[in-house]
């Protein structure tokens, strides 16, 4: 079967040369029984190469199960894969069987791999070596003749370094690499892509499909799309929907491309580390300390003055001391210059910059930020957790934790 039969089978849509790559990889990785790590940003479509992959292998008559290990919930992801005995803990009534052993012999796609906990990627790298596994409560080792195909949108070798994934898990789970290129390295893919949402939909909807002008087409293409062939897919829906004319020239296509790409502060806060914060409160105190000093120079200067300009000014004796002791910079105040500046930064901040200790804790309350963000985002959508999380930029698992953890229930 060539490559054009299987984009047909598959649904696939695009002539771009990375695309053809990956599908030839998938097609030719199918047949072994090595495990496969497709790459690739949030919705450029890496859920279709798992099913080629099991397809094309001596599996596909067997169980082919797909997990979003990012929806399931941190407390309940090793029962969900490796199943759990009964009693186990609570609301464990019965025996439960996991994917790995209802998917024996045949194949599972762990879709956002990057998300799970650091004890359930111990669990699957057991199972990835020796091809065993025990449930959640059992001292019985079970066997399993499981295929497994990963994905994730995440950069893999900072998580590594973050320590957030193990080396040794995805050294086992990268055995053939498949990376899925953005749409905009794949231009030549866009308008392809675009047309067949908009036929879809206009036949769903019994309707005429719509159609772009050539200047609304160089448009189309030349957009960066951040969230790929998803966020193509709802263009295109929603410009069938709203314009009642079918052709759409490039003045209505502005219309609904978003003029800004920058990405969303709750989407930041999900790469901001304590090494992060830490590096923020050596600039914020270093700038306070500058400032301290720049305050304790003007003061000596302005005490300069008043001494050598005392009679020309006319300011009266009984007042000098008042205007000294205002200016005048403590005894014990220290040169505050970049040599003793880290030995002051171990010292009580508290007393170094007493004046602004009420500014430090509003600037650096980002939990309080957060919680905020999270009630508005659960506020907007009902209490839908699905959507929230999505309009916030984490995954669903993330949010969970999130919302038992500030007692949002």
């Amino acid at each position: 079967m060539d490559i054009q039969q299987i984009k047909q089978r598959f649904g696939i849509i695009g002539n771009s040369d990375s695309l053809h790559r990956a599908i030839d990889v998938a097609v030719q990785v199918a047949p072994t029984d090595l495990s496969v790590l497709i790459t690739g940003e949030s919705g450029t479509g890496k859920e279709v190469f798992p099913q080629i992959i099991h397809q094309f292998s001596s599996r596909k008559h067997n169980s082919y199960i797909a997990v979003n290990c990012g929806a399931i919930p941190e407390g309940t992801i090793d029962s969900e894969l490796f199943g759990h005995e009964k009693g186990s803990f609570t609301g464990a009534h019965e025996q439960r069987k996991g994917y790995f052993e209802v998917a024996d012999n045949g194949t599972i796609f762990l879709d956002e791999v990057g998300e799970l906990p650091l004890s359930t990627q111990v669990r699957l790298l057991r199972v990835l070596e020796a091809g065993e596994f025990m449930k959640v409560g059992s001292s019985k080792v079970q066997k399993t003749n499981v295929r497994i195909v990963a994905a994730t949108n995440l950069n893999v070798e900072k998580a590594i370094d973050e320590g957030k994934f193990r080396q040794d898990l995805y050294y086992r789970l990268n055995s053939v690499p498949i990376s899925i290129e953005p749409l905009r390295k794949r231009r030549e893919d866009v308008y392809l892509l675009f047309r067949k949402f908009a036929h879809d939909f206009a036949e769903r909807n019994r309707m005429p499909a719509i159609k772009l002008s050539d200047e609304a087409q160089i448009l189309l293409e030349s957009y960066s799309w951040p969230g790929n062939i998803r966020q193509l897919k709802n263009i295109a829906e929603q410009i069938s929907v709203i314009e009642p004319e079918r052709l759409i020239d490039s003045e209505k296509l502005k219309k609904y491309l978003p003029i800004s790409n920058q990405t969303k502060l709750p989407a930041l806060y999900k790469n901001i580390d304590e090494k992060t914060f830490s590096s923020e409160r050596e600039i914020l105190y270093k700038i306070l300390f500058d400032m301290k000093k720049d305050m304790n120079d003007l003061k000596k200067l302005v005490n300069e003055i008043i001494e050598k300009n005392k009679d020309k000014i006319n300011i009266p004796e009984d007042n000098i001391s008042t205007y000294k002791k205002f200016y005048e910079p403590p005894i014990e105040e220290t040169e505050l210059d970049e040599d003793n500046y880290y030995e002051l930064k171990q010292q009580n901040y508290s007393s170094q910059i007493e004046d602004t200790s009420e500014i430090l804790e509003e600037s650096l309350s980002i939990e309080n930020k957060e919680i905020e963000l999270i009630k508005k985002a659960l506020e907007k959508y009902n209490g839908k957790r699905k959507y929230a999380s999505e309009e916030l930029g984490i995954s669903e698992r993330t949010l969970y934790r999130k919302i038992k953890e500030y007692n949002l229930e």
